[in-house]
């Protein structure tokens, strides 16, 4: 019969990379863990190994079996779970989210984690859109809400909001002229966030299928540093409509209706498919509840 026990040791020998590592992170012996693979292997008849070749390396069929054996594990944390409702006594959640996303909605996102789920550590981390999708791969993370930039057929995107960008120069440099073309948007000096930007690519991209160059950029991975250098009158940018809405209206920042209007940008959260994921899939629906990116310093 198979056992959890098993599958559990077959996940972590696939994650760590070998049976020595797997069984340190299990605090047993290696011999234990060798012994729930043969038990597996002779429970279903399948050759999980491939053991012509050097390292903990899964035949198709244990890959496959791998797939089914991390759902029966996700089940199986549902059901512990259960035990106190939603509260969990030990858990950690790695929380990946863009500049954006620190600076508005996520404290209250936290504050009501700590509110479902006494005693878990939330592990927020500030990153580039590119750099949190790589920290997904590497699985340094559990969760990241990012623009919709970047797919995997292991990652599961949920949609979270749409948000609508502008672009913003302060008024002295444009002075009254608030509609443009894009060719003479791109004759100004432009402030665009950086090649790891979820936004800036989604940005970028949109450019060039219209035919747009930008001959004068200077580039930043901080949307702090963005909005600063825009309100000093370096040049224009895009950023997000509602969020920064009060700057221009107490006169720093002027918004330049071009036409076409820049394309609204949707962001996601993703986590892994392909781990347990029953927490994380309940943590990305409080997301889809509480996101709003049309206000800073939510609290």
């Amino acid at each position: 019969m198979v056992s959890l026990r098993q599958l559990l040791a077959l996940h972590w020998i696939e994650r760590l990379g070998t049976f020595e590592r797997a069984a340190e992170h299990l605090s047993t012996t290696q011999s234990a863990i060798s012994k729930r693979v043969h038990e597996l292997e002779a429970s279903t008849g399948l050759q999980l190994f491939d053991r012509s070749q050097r390292g903990a390396r899964l035949t198709a069929a244990g890959e496959e079996l791998l797939v089914i054996g991390r759902e029966m594990l996700a089940l199986a944390d549902r059901i512990t779970s259960l035990k106190d409702g939603k509260h969990v006594v030990t858990r950690r959640l790695r929380l990946g989210v863009t500049e954006l996303t620190a600076s508005t909605w996520l404290p209250p996102l936290i504050t009501r984690l700590m509110q479902d789920f006494p005693g878990l550590s939330v592990e927020p981390e500030v990153d580039m859109s590119r750099n949190l999708h790589e920290k997904l791969m590497d699985d340094a993370v559990d969760l990241i809400i990012i623009p919709d930039t970047f797919t995997a057929p292991e990652v599961t995107a949920v949609p979270l909001a749409i948000v609508e960008n502008a672009w913003m120069a302060a008024p002295r440099l444009i002075g009254q002229q608030t509609v443009m073309s894009l060719a003479e948007l791109a004759s100004y000096p432009m402030l665009v966030q950086g090649k790891k930007s979820g936004s800036g690519l989604f940005v970028n991209k949109w450019l060039r299928a219209a035919g747009v160059e930008l001959p004068k950029t200077l580039s930043t991975d901080s949307l702090t540093a963005m909005v600063g250098l825009t309100t000093a009158g370096l040049g224009v940018t895009y950023l997000p409509l509602e969020c920064f809405r009060p700057l221009v209206d107490e006169g720093k920042l002027t918004i330049i209706n071009t036409e076409p209007a820049l394309p609204p940008v949707p962001y996601m959260a993703m986590y892994r498919n392909d781990r347990p994921s029953a927490f994380v899939k309940e943590v990305t629906a409080l997301a889809a509840d509480l996101c709003d990116f049309t206000r800073q310093l939510q609290g």
